[in-house]
């Protein structure tokens, strides 16, 4: 093997360059605020079965895949709700609605195949008349049955508000459902609006299986491994998830998205959907 050129020592390892540090103060501003352009942050999600619910009930984490392994963000599922709910807080030790550290929320429709991912601002109804205050909708998942109801790739389209000329993201705060992401998907309002998808898998005969090109960034085979990419450029992957062990899951995103958004993409992807199989 030749040497590489540079200080790269973790070379060996790693099949791509690491990524330039990414340092932040505000945990909750890095968060929320969509990836700096032309870079990866490549993260990591842990998933916590222990304890007495938590087979039901996983605590899922989200650190900076680097030497740091920097927190980001934790979510969990919400156990008294009709649907899916989970809290995402940037708190790992607290994840309760009533914390000062809840930042986001992922909450599915009954039948779990579509998805919204909130702020932490007010419900409409509790919000100022001119909805300052109220909560932004981050982004919107929905989950396409299989043809034939078979089992294999699901089909996400993942709906995000645009950005505007600065970089940053439009807000959405709909006054009610009816005009929330999902809604307007669905009339294909799409002002502001931008639809990204699962990048289909490719067929392999000499593994029977569907597969993406992960980079090296995924060693686990998974029907749950996903990339995210727009109509338009399908070699822009705007974000990837794939499992490397039982609990470990790498996640990588890049503009327009933020980590929040990523995560509760993620956390839609682990939710068990009976419609989707």
């Amino acid at each position: 093997k030749k040497k590489k050129k540079g200080k790269g020592k973790k070379g060996k390892k790693e099949e791509r360059a690491p990524s330039p540090p990414i340092e932040f103060d505000n945990l909750e501003e890095f968060v929320l605020h969509p990836a700096q352009q032309g870079i990866t942050v490549k993260c990591k999600v842990t998933r916590d079965k222990r304890g007495m619910d938590r087979g039901l009930y996983p605590t899922y984490y989200l650190h900076l895949d680097n030497e740091k392994k920097v927190f980001l963000l934790a979510g969990r599922k919400r156990k008294k709700s009709t649907t899916s709910n989970y809290l995402i807080s940037i708190d790992p030790t607290d994840l309760s609605r009533g914390g000062e550290n809840f930042i986001g929320k992922l909450r599915s429709n009954l039948m779990g195949t579509k998805f919204t991912v909130f702020d932490n601002a007010l419900h409409p109804d509790r919000a100022l008349p001119d909805m300052s205050n109220a909560r932004q909708e981050l982004a919107a998942i929905i989950y396409e049955t299989n043809v034939l109801g078979m089992k294999g790739p699901r089909r996400m389209i993942v709906i995000i508000p645009g950005m505007n000329k600065d970089g940053e993201r439009v807000p959405m705060r709909p006054r009610s459902e009816n005009d929330g992401l999902l809604i307007r998907h669905q009339n294909r309002n799409m002002e502001n609006l931008i639809e990204l998808r699962n990048k289909t898998p490719v067929w392999n005969e000499e593994t029977a299986s569907h597969v993406l090109n992960f980079n090296g960034r995924v060693t686990q085979a998974s029907i749950k491994n996903f990339q995210i990419v727009h109509n338009k450029d399908q070699d822009y992957i705007v974000m990837q998830f794939g499992r490397v062990a039982d609990d470990a899951f790498t996640l990588d995103y890049r503009y327009p998205l933020c980590a929040v958004q990523a995560f509760a993409i993620a956390l839609s992807s682990f939710d068990g959907k009976i419609a989707c199989e």
